[in-house]
């Protein structure tokens, strides 16, 4: 009986995917969860061709991920508080 792969989080699938290395509908499943190009943010390059870095590219990208990681840990916190709440009754 094959798994139903809809259901699976990214983490079950990518696993699945790693030990049934036969089947390609767990892939095919995680390539349609993805952001596609057109929605995706695309960043410059950090450095130069011959190595030097490129400041203003740098403090994008990690403006970026610190956001990133505060929309983050705001979403656990609100889940957290709503599994607290919901325990509450």
């Amino acid at each position: 009986m094959q798994p139903n792969y809809e259901k699976m989080t990214n983490k079950e699938l990518i696993a699945y995917a790693l030990s049934h290395r036969d089947d390609v509908e767990p892939l095919r499943v995680l390539y349609s969860r993805r952001t596609p190009d057109s929605e995706a943010t695309w960043y410059g390059p950090m450095a130069t061709e011959d190595g030097m870095p490129i400041e203003e590219n740098i403090r994008i990208a990690e403006a970026a991920i610190k956001q990133r990681i505060e929309l983050e840990n705001k979403r656990k916190k609100d889940f957290q508080s709503f599994g607290d709440l919901h325990n509450e009754t």
